[in-house]
């Protein structure tokens, strides 16, 4: 939410710079999160001054520059290369000096220097309008009325408007303070100052006619109030510079004299209004009514949008002439030609337009504050408010008494508050004084009260705040977090957290990964239903009240996080990807709702950066496979088996991933049609492991220290013969039982097949390496060796030795 400085001191004169502001309102609660200094016009004009045109010649050496001398009553002429078509001897100009930085319109800022243009020297430049950021045009320089001086800064002349621009990070449940007024409301608490005009309220004339526009609220749920009031004759022009500084100083764009005035009051107030058409209401009535289901309406950026039966519409009695709280119609807001105009000040119910905004994917001014709920008693004077601007500036008459239906007055709300609760809860005494002044000042009434307790009267605008907890909050902001001190007995109960050592293994895993050029991503944990299948969705946890159809489940599995990832990126010209997400899963069974913690890893592209000493290589699944073995040594996982499952929905050539009994999730390649689906058409290769059953791994493993063996170790190489069903894993299962002591390492370094050996057979080619911790082994020993892990091999796998 954006604040400005000079708007915020109109309503509240607080004698502090916004630095100082920075510090009262983060403390507060509502977090400063930039300050910038504002000028309507940037560098305001500094290094320009006023200058006039004594002599205009041909450039010698360009067809379209001129050689300007140019007085600014510096003592001396100043030799300016020009290129502007209208440039002419008695002109008085706009002048940017040597030092001078330009932001112009469109484009970045530079710096003016002496310089030369063709061989010609040139000490500044004459301006034009888009140059120094003052406008659009670019048809030449701008030229000056004669009687401005020669010498003086540009800015005596034009009117540079200063500000500054705080901007604040609202949380949600403060609504309240989504406006000046609210910002000030804090302030007056914080400081005791006064909200001048606010306090002492808004007058406007009395009707000239009595112009009658009947209102109805049929939708009561949906409208709590609806207020509204005629003004006539009216001229829709510009807006006058204050207000369109003001505006622009919080980011909006100017329209015109009677958008902008709402959309004043709307920031200084917090009260959204709008304005219709006198002329578009048809009957001169107004029906605030739910909507019927699958009409449509042309909303005002010329979008027909289907409504579904659950919208609360602002209707005269023929049309739909709005979406209430959220977005006016095309066909009856205010244009160039409208003389006549009934303007809307409503409250509306909060879960109704957070509904309505969501599920049309809309999200305006006005809906961010009803959403939040704004002040159901503040209608009437935000109409007069915007009555008293649009009379000043738009001319006209009012044309009615204020309209006002409020069928079911909303109540401030009552809280008892215990003082002893509220020393107990902060664990520090406040003087009740100090408590008083700060209620007093946040509009909190203290209607009863005793030795101990008060009954609070909560005004209505401040919905946040229902209970004993919420008060304290209120009464501790104010007084100030940095007040309350930190009992010394406190200080030391502070202890590491329960899973200190899962978290150890995170950060040496996710460091592994980082430090092999993997970067950490972090995801919605809401995803799309879309994404699964009918019997996946069986046990999806599904959101009562989605805030869209994209957003409706709890992810199952981590891979299409992944997949949007990568096509975000892909979308973005970074083909090259490795990625990884520590993050938890959902899913719903009989025994109720469950969360599993997972290790997401993806890889597509290249294996390394471009490199001009390296030849460019695919990334492949092996390269998976390494990472995941060094994670598993990283978690303890000392003999990790590796087994196919071709049944997996999403992945090919699947490998699942088993210690022991536990399974810790597998590795594998999207299918092509899925990965085609995100605009995906290179291999990208996944590794989805179970948190939980790595950190069980971690706690079971036992790491023994031993010394290096001083004896050398012997590798032997077998050809093998196999087949085609029979897998690696086999092999080297069936080698490493055969001699659990002395056979140290089997690896694999060779697949062959081919039309030298059957179709369905294979060759492997695998190497054994075979150590003894006490001595050195001889060949005789080494050979026995060999030959039970041969006989091993075609007992088990029906292996042939091929020579």
């Amino acid at each position: 939410m954006k604040i400005s400085y000079n708007w915020l001191n109109d309503l509240i004169s607080t004698d502090k710079t916004p630095e100082q502001l920075n510090d009262l309102l983060t403390n507060c609660g509502l977090e400063v999160e930039h300050i910038e200094p504002y000028q309507n016009i940037k560098g305001g004009l500094a290094g320009i001054v006023i200058g006039e045109v004594k002599a205009c010649t041909q450039h010698p050496n360009a067809d379209r520059l001129k050689l300007t001398k140019v007085d600014i009553a510096s003592g001396e002429l100043l030799n300016i290369v020009c290129g502007a078509p209208n440039v002419a001897v008695g002109q008085k100009v706009l002048v940017a000096t040597i030092g001078a930085t330009l932001f112009p319109t469109k484009g970045d800022s530079f710096t003016i220097k002496q310089s030369k243009i063709r061989g010609e020297l040139s000490e500044g430049m004459l301006c034009a309008e888009d140059e120094l950021g003052m406008g659009e045009s670019h048809d030449g320089i701008l030229v000056l009325p004669s009687h401005y001086e020669i010498g003086k800064p540009a800015a005596e002349y034009f009117s540079v408007y200063t500000d500054t621009l705080i901007e604040i990070g609202l949380t949600a449940n403060r609504g309240d303070a989504a406006s000046h007024l609210g910002v000030a409301r804090d302030l007056r608490a914080l400081t005791g100052k006064g909200i001048s005009r606010f306090e002492t309220g808004y007058k406007i004339p009395g009707a000239m006619e009595k112009v009658n526009v009947k209102v109805t609220i049929e939708d009561i749920q949906g409208c709590g109030r609806y207020s509204g009031i005629v003004i006539k004759g009216i001229e829709v022009k510009p807006s006058p510079d204050w207000m369109q500084n003001r505006l622009r100083v919080i980011g909006l764009t100017p329209i015109n004299n009677i958008v902008d005035a709402t959309n004043y009051v709307l920031h200084e107030l917090g009260q959204p209004l709008h304005v219709f058409d006198l002329n578009q209401i048809a009957g001169s009535e107004i029906v605030v009514k739910q909507a019927a289901p699958n009409t449509t309406f042309v909303t005002l950026d010329k979008t027909e949008r289907k409504l579904n039966g659950t919208e609360c519409m602002i209707c005269d009695s023929e049309k739909a002439l709005a979406i209430a709280g959220v977005y006016g119609g095309l066909h009856s807001g205010v244009t160039a030609e409208t003389k006549d105009i009934f303007i809307e000040s409503a409250y509306f119910n909060p879960a109704s337009i957070r509904k309505t905004a969501k599920s049309h994917g809309l999200s305006t001014d006005a809906s961010f504050r009803y959403e939040r709920g704004t002040d159901p008693n503040i209608t009437i004077d935000a109409l007069k408010r915007v009555v008293q601007i649009i009379l000043e500036i738009a001319g006209g008459d009012v044309a009615s008494e204020i309209m006002d239906v409020y069928p079911n007055p909303i109540k401030p709300f009552e809280v008892n508050f215990r003082l002893s609760y509220f020393h107990k809860l902060i664990g520090q005494e406040i003087p009740v004084a100090d408590i008083k002044r700060i209620l007093e000042a946040l509009d909190i009434l203290v209607t009863n009260e005793d030795k101990d307790a008060m009954t609070l009267s909560i005004p209505p605008y401040r919905s946040d705040v229902t209970r004993e907890a919420d008060v304290a909050e209120e009464i501790l902001r104010i007084y100030g977090l940095n007040k309350i001190a930190i009992p010394s007995q406190l200080k030391s109960t502070l202890t590491h957290s329960q899973d200190e050592k899962n978290w150890m293994l995170k950060n040496k895993i996710a460091n592994f990964l980082s430090n092999n050029g993997f970067v950490e991503m972090l995801s919605n944990s809401l995803t799309k239903s879309q994404y699964y299948t009918e019997g996946e969705l069986k046990e999806a946890v599904r959101l009562i009240n989605p805030l869209s159809t994209d957003l409706d489940v709890m992810r199952q599995n981590m891979l299409f996080n992944g997949l949007e990832m990568i096509q975000y990126n892909r979308n973005r010209r970074i083909q090259d990807i490795k990625a990884y997400e520590f993050g938890n899963v959902y899913k719903q069974s009989a025994n109720g709702f469950k969360q599993y913690p997972m290790l997401a890893i993806f890889i597509t592209g290249k294996k390394q950066p471009e490199n001009w000493q390296l030849a460019q290589q695919e990334s492949t699944i092996f390269e998976m496979k390494m990472q995941v073995e060094r994670i598993l040594a990283l978690s303890g996982v000392q003999s990790p088996v590796w087994k196919y499952n071709q049944q997996h929905p999403q992945l090919n050539d699947y490998i699942e991933l088993w210690d022991k009994e536990n399974l810790l999730g597998g590795i594998g390649i999207v299918k092509y049609e899925l990965a085609s689906s995100f605009d995906i058409n290179q291999p990208m290769f996944v590794a989805l492991l179970n948190w939980s059953a790595l950190t069980a791994a971690k706690s079971l493993a036992k790491f023994v220290l031993q010394d290096v063996s001083p004896f050398p170790a012997v590798r032997r190489d077998l050809a093998l013969l196999l087949d085609k069903s029979i897998t690696y894993a086999q092999i080297a299962e069936v080698v490493r039982q055969s001699n659990e002591r002395l056979i140290q390492e089997v690896n694999i370094f060779d697949i062959y097949e081919g039309d030298k050996i059957a179709k369905d057979k294979k060759s492997y080619a695998i190497s054994v390496v075979i150590q003894h911790e006490e001595k050195t082994m001889t060949d005789e020993e080494t050979d026995a060796v060999m030959k039970k892990v041969i006989k091993e091999l075609q007992k088990q796998v029906a292996a042939e030795l091929r020579t």
